[in-house]
Formats: C-alpha cells, structure tokens, sequence
C-alpha cells in the first residue's frame, strides 16, 4: 500500500515512519530542499527518542523515502495525508490552514485514481469541507474522499504513541474511504486498539477538546499548587487523593511552571477563536489561556523572592530550557517567559538543556550558554529547574555548593524533597508543597 506524507514536521516525519513500520510504502514530502537532503542523509532535523533507528531500518528495507516532488510521491498513492504545520495567526489567534489549502491545491493537480485526502494536521471544525472544496473545484472529474484522522503525539514517547495508541480516530461519511483507513491501520485492530468511526467535523473537534481538557487539567492542579503554599497543604498529596478516583485519572496533575509546547498554547486558543467566531464563548477554556500566561511570569517572580526579593547584579543558573523532557522543543516553553523576565530584573542567566540548545540560543539572547549542568552555578545566586531531565534528578548536592555564592535551589518541576534538601543545607523553594524552616 502507497501512502505520501505531506510535511516532514515533528507530526508528519513521526507517522511516515511509524506507518513504514507497518509494512507500508512511504513517501514523505517537503518543500525545504535541505531538510529533504538531511534526511535522506539519515540526519533527523527534530529530537524525538528512537526514532533515528526506526527511521534507518525502514529506509534500508526500502519502504521510507524522502523527496520534495509532490507530484512524484502523490502519483499512485492510495492515501495521501496532510501533516503540515497550523501555527496561531499572528494578530487574532486563528489556526493558520494556509499551509493546508495550499497542500489540497498541489495535491488536486497530482492525484490520479481514487485517492483518501487525510487531514492529520490540528485544524479546525470545518477544514476538511474546504479542503475537499478545493480539490473539488480544481479538479471536478478526481474521485477522492477527505478524511479527518487526528494525531494525539506526545513529543519524547510518540513511537509508542503511534504503536499502541489509547484510540485512534477517524473522521468520515464514506465507507469506501473507511475500508482505506481500516488497512492503513490494520496493525492497530490486531492488537484491539479502539478505532473510533465518527463524522469529519467530530473527528476535528475531537482533537481540539482532548488538548483543551488536558491544558485544563495542568492548569486546575497549579492554582491548587498555589493555594496550597497559603494553607500549608502538598500539592503531590493532594494530586494523589483526587488522582485516584478513576472518575479524575492521575495523568496530567502535576504542579508546575504551566504548559507550553506547540500543541495546548495554540489549540486552546483556536478553539477560543472559534467558539467566538461562531457566536458563542469557551468560558474555562478562556480562563486556562489567561492563567497558564500569567503563570509563567509568576514563576519568575518565584525565583527573585527566593533570592531576597532582587536579583539585580545576580547571576542565576537554570537548568532545562525546553518545555519538557526528551524533547529539543522551544515552542511556548515557560523558560523564554522566565529566562526573559530574570533578564529584566537585572539577572545574569547561565544556562543549560540536555538536548534543546541550539533551539533555545535561537529563541533567547544574553544568555550565558553553559556545556553541563555544574557550568551553570560557577557563582550563582541561585539554582533553578525549569525542565525535569532525568540528569537532573540526581545532582551532587556537595559540589553544587561549592560552586554556588548561596544554596538557594527554586525547584519549579518538584523533583526533590523538601526535607532532604534542607538535611542537605539548600534553601528550597518548591511549587505548591510546604517548604522546611530555612536555617
């Protein structure tokens, strides 16, 4: 079975090789020629953990390619996906389709027999009538169908995501497409992964309402977090208490510096903008956009109190830049707000992340790039954990001292214990859990 994926973005390069796994035919298509060269090269222009090996395996076993002809990759296929990028439009918070509408045309002037269109970009309800409009009006005598099948990645366990899904979902009146479908995904029906048959406009609200409830759900237990520190509650028992009722789930209740990533910041918003445009109002979805915002600069200001209330002439080491582990994405991560926000008050920033480097010397300007975690705290003030790497979670709490002009640790992912980091000497400063008496 031929299949061509549109965009070798973090979505459409993870599915083509997934889908090569599968045994199928894949062709992934870009129009940045040097990406193209990169992979072809077996270079991987994203950090996403197996995926390099994966990837090699199946283009020498001659079922993954790379090429930036669409032409050439669409001829034949019997499922083409649209897997390009929807960024927020700069002024109004939309979901940009451009790149979509744009791929539907080049796609309508390539496509020969009957062909299944499948949006797996995040658009919004009503995109797939367009796109099938499009294809409609330029080529009238094309027999095509347009498929909405939504991805649900988690960026750093997106092999396994695709593998073995919770559910996937697929988005369509016709039969004949669905009977497509059923094969592209037929490893996925051997192992009884529920595949759930739905309208296309569900299908596409589907996506969208998973990732505004899950965004809802991170931003809930941070204003516990925060209510916690008033009332000298902890946060992680309080998680665990609700957690545990399987009406709630345990997943995505952990306290932090708010979500970032390039996923929940901009979905939520275009299902806001949506709501709006349509007359009507996503009033908790709203509020979770308004909080998360609000949350990163006051993670900031979290890190100047623990530094006596100025960090004017100070220097503060961080660690993790990303917006969560085993991932190079810069995207909304909550360190530009802080990172940004420490600048302003007068700090110096030395700083380092396991993977996201070059994204973030790309993103943040005086920054003190530092090559391992220890480089960051040569006479700081201050420690800082923004992202959870596993590196992380072990430090030498002797040789941070000793590097370091104060023990101040601000544990903004409460990866330590309080307890034993005042056994240890720091003075520790954690998110929504009650901090021991500093000495």
């Amino acid at each position: 079975m031929h299949v061509a994926m549109i965009g070798t973005g973090y979505v459409g390069l993870v599915s083509g090789v997934c889908f090569s796994e599968f045994g199928l035919d894949v062709v992934c298509v870009d129009k940045n020629a040097d990406k193209i060269d990169r992979l072809n090269r077996g270079e991987l222009p994203l950090y996403e953990p197996g995926l390099d090996s994966l990837m090699a395996g199946n283009v020498r076993g001659g079922r993954l390619s790379f090429t930036t002809d669409l032409g050439k990759a669409v001829d034949g296929a019997e499922a083409v996906f649209i897997a390009v990028g929807t960024p927020s439009r700069r002024g109004d918070g939309h979901a940009d389709v451009s790149f979509v509408y744009e791929a539907a045309r080049e796609i309508a002037a390539a496509i020969g027999g009957y062909t299944v269109i499948v949006n797996k970009s995040t658009v919004p309800v009503g995109t797939g009538d367009e796109v099938e409009r499009i294809i409609r009006e330029a080529r009238p005598d094309a027999e095509f169908d347009v498929v909405s099948n939504p991805e649900f990645l988690r960026e750093g366990s997106a092999i396994n995501d695709f593998m073995r899904p919770d559910r996937v979902v697929i988005g369509s009146d016709s039969e004949r497409a669905n009977a497509v479908m059923r094969r592209l995904y037929r490893p996925l029906f051997l192992i009884e992964t529920p595949i759930l048959f739905t309208s296309r406009p569900t299908s596409e609200l589907i996506k969208y309402a998973a990732n505004a409830f899950l965004a809802t759900k991170i931003t809930f237990i941070n204003e516990i977090a925060d209510l916690c520190e008033k009332v000298g509650a902890d946060v992680h028992d309080v998680a665990r208490g609700i957690g545990l009722d399987g009406r709630i789930g345990r997943k995505f209740l952990h306290a932090g510096p708010g979500y970032g990533g390039s996923c929940f910041p901009k979905d939520t918003l275009a299902l806001v903008r949506t709501a709006q445009e349509l007359g009507g109002r996503m009033r908790i979805v709203e509020a979770v956009t308004e909080i998360n915002t609000v949350r990163k600069k006051h993670m900031a200001q979290k890190i100047v109190d623990a530094c006596g209330g100025s960090v004017d002439g100070k220097t503060i080491a961080v660690l993790g830049l990303t917006f969560k582990p085993n991932t190079d994405d810069m995207r909304e991560a909550p360190s530009l707000d802080i990172v940004s926000a420490l600048q302003a008050a007068g700090a110096t920033v030395r700083a380092f992340d396991p993977v996201g480097m070059d994204e973030a010397k790309a993103t943040l300007d005086g920054v003190v790039w530092c090559d391992n975690a220890y480089d960051t705290m040569i006479d700081a003030e201050a420690l800082t954990i923004i992202t959870e790497w596993n590196e992380f979670r072990a430090l030498d709490f002797d040789h941070v001292k000793s590097l370091m002009k104060r023990p101040v640790m601000v544990d903004l992912r409460n990866i330590y214990n309080p307890d034993e980091m005042a056994a240890a000497g720091f003075h520790y400063t954690c998110v929504g859990r009650p901090s021991p008496p500093k000495g």
